[in-house]
């Protein structure tokens, strides 16, 4: 039984190609609007397994369609997959979108449209209750993510050095405490000062950020 498809897309031209495109592939279109209330009334009447909506929509063009999307996603309990669309990858929506659950949930670039089997296998692993993220907007996800969390380089043995030197052990303690020799607490340490881009400066000051950055940590 082919999927059944609901569009949003306020653009004309993009709404009816992404109609022909998706019938073509073998989908069942119930139907393609133009605003979010429309959309909102479709999936009311015809219970797709995907909504496929664009981010930017009437009467504002800033997150109506986003809007659109959590309301289906309240409503119908889930069940009924959402796929959004956009022209640029907006990490902000993309939390608010999947912050509660990525179940059954995509975001895609508009540029990869014209990938039409990329595009189908989005749309069929979010009616099954997978995920689909455009590989740009993932990129962006764990970027930010290291952003937020500076420590998320760091392996567990500099995490554990790092939390002693926050302590205000020494090197010697330290090494002492992890029973390894100085020199190799040395080379931990340098580590961390690189993977957190401390500049070279002196040790002492470098140690004093390496910790407030530790301390700070979420």
């Amino acid at each position: 039984m082919a999927l059944r498809v609901a569009i949003a897309e306020d653009s004309v031209l993009l709404r009816e190609g992404l109609t022909r495109l998706l019938t073509d592939a073998g989908l069942a279109v119930v139907g393609a609007v133009g605003t979010p209330e429309e959309l909102l009334a479709l999936v009311d009447d015809t219970e797709p397994d995907v909504a496929i909506v664009d981010i930017r929509m009437p009467p504002t063009y800033t997150d109506e369609g986003l809007r659109a999307a959590s309301r289906i996603r309240a409503r119908s309990g889930r069940r009924v997959g959402v796929l959004v669309l956009s022209q640029f990858v907006e990490a902000a929506y993309a939390y608010q979108l999947i912050e509660s659950e990525a179940a059954g949930v995509g975001y895609l670039l508009k540029d990869r449209i014209s990938d039409v089997g990329e595009l189908v296998d989005a749309i069929g692993r979010v009616a099954r209750g997978g995920s689909a993220m455009d590989p740009s907007l993932v990129a962006m996800l764990l970027r930010r993510r290291r952003e937020l969390d500076p420590l998320e380089e760091l392996t567990d043995r500099e995490r554990e050095v790092l939390g002693l030197m926050a302590e205000g052990r020494s090197n010697q303690a330290i090494a002492e405490r992890l029973v390894v020799t100085v020199k190799t607490i040395e080379t931990h340490i340098a580590s961390i000062f690189s993977k957190l881009a401390l500049e070279p400066e002196q040790d002492n000051h470098r140690r004093v950020l390496a910790v407030l950055t530790y301390l700070r940590a979420p």
